[in-house]
């Protein structure tokens, strides 16, 4: 019987499923300079949304951080021990000076940041499946694996989440991972090699980390892409293959990694889409989603330069202005009326327009 989890709670009716918490940001004396990640990005993203007036605190759903007990679920106890040891930590988030410090605080200001994340995936995954879609604002580690991280990603968010809902949400059986992110998703790769109740396609710089083998295996629709690939050939080459993933594998959810590393410019991602193709790529994936009434959960993964948080941003905002969001929800706070509060004063409005 799957364990109870806090992540399965139901929030309230009324938010946006666009999952968050300030915990996701890494911030710590300046370390997080030493990474090209721009650590805050998170937080940045949910800023700009908020000045456009299309979410606010109290209309998103807070994300909890995942317990040992929901990791257990994918990740091995063997491995879980293994980030105890800060210079493993050093190694899988690339920051070196991390090595030095003691556990405890590496488990505080920088994997907690990841647990939180890695929880908002999980719960974005049954919030998509009850409202058609969800954005993990954090989120897609595709280079960790049940046994072992690398590449920033110390927990398999993806594969949790999809788990989570094989194991506990009735009718879903089937799972599409669109990774779009500069990287191969080798983690997920491995995880799901020869499980065949998920589809993988992945378009990635063919010439960049992580260049695993082995993962490549299970990838049903590989889009190898060169070096420096522009907007036009890359946007075909995604609405192609899309579609074609669709339409050779009916999921109940897709997973969307969404990484903004295929930027011009970017240091690790060698690929040259402007920021207009990113918010084109996102809304070719969404629309294949709603159209075919399939439930889609978006990761924001990698994206390692300045101008990213508002890219995403703005591709949101996209979205939303297509109708691919759906309408806007009431506010949602907690302490926002209850079901029955709401059904009274709608029935008290209603007895007083009879009487006038």
């Amino acid at each position: 019987r799957p364990h109870r989890t806090e992540l399965y709670e139901d929030p309230p009716l009324g938010c946006w499923p666009i999952v968050y918490s300030p915990d996701y940001n890494i911030t710590f004396m300046g370390l997080e300079k030493l990474h090209p990640f721009d650590a805050g990005k998170w937080g940045k993203i949910i800023n700009f949304l908020k000045e456009e007036k299309l979410i606010a605190d109290d209309l998103i759903v807070q994300a909890r951080e995942a317990t040992d007990e929901d990791l257990l679920v994918v990740h091995s106890r063997r491995y879980l021990n293994k980030l105890k040891w800060s210079f493993v930590v050093a190694t899988i988030t690339e920051i070196p000076p991390v090595a030095f410090l003691p556990n405890f605080i590496v488990q505080r200001k920088v994997l907690k940041p990841l647990r939180t994340q890695t929880g908002g995936t999980i719960m974005a995954g049954k919030l998509a499946v009850d409202r058609g879609w969800a954005i993990n604002v954090g989120g897609g580690f595709h280079h960790c694996s049940s046994d072992r991280g690398g590449g920033f990603c110390a927990y398999a968010d993806i594969t949790l989440a999809i788990k989570f809902l094989f194991e506990r949400v009735q009718g879903v059986s089937r799972a599409t991972i669109i990774d779009l992110d500069a990287h191969q998703g080798n983690g997920h790769e491995r995880d799901f090699m020869d499980d065949p109740r998920v589809y993988i396609m992945d378009a990635y710089n063919r010439y960049i980390y992580p260049g695993d083998g082995f993962a490549k295996r299970a990838i049903k629709r590989k889009v190898e892409l060169e070096w420096g690939t522009e907007d036009t050939e890359y946007l075909q080459k995604v609405q192609t293959h899309v579609e074609g993933a669709l339409n050779e594998f009916k999921p109940d959810i897709i997973v969307y990694n969404a990484g903004t590393d295929i930027l011009d410019g970017d240091p690790l991602g060698g690929l040259a889409i402007s920021p207009q193709g990113i918010v084109k790529r996102d809304e070719v994936v969404f629309r294949a989603a709603r159209s075919r009434g399939v439930p889609v959960l978006m990761v924001t993964s990698g994206g390692y330069q300045r101008r990213t948080a508002r890219i995403i941003a703005d591709s949101i905002l996209n979205l939303h202005s297509l109708g691919l969001l759906g309408r806007q929800p009431p506010a949602c706070a907690l302490g926002s009326p209850s079901l029955d509060q709401m059904v009274r004063d709608s029935a008290k409005d209603f007895s007083s327009l009879s009487l006038q």
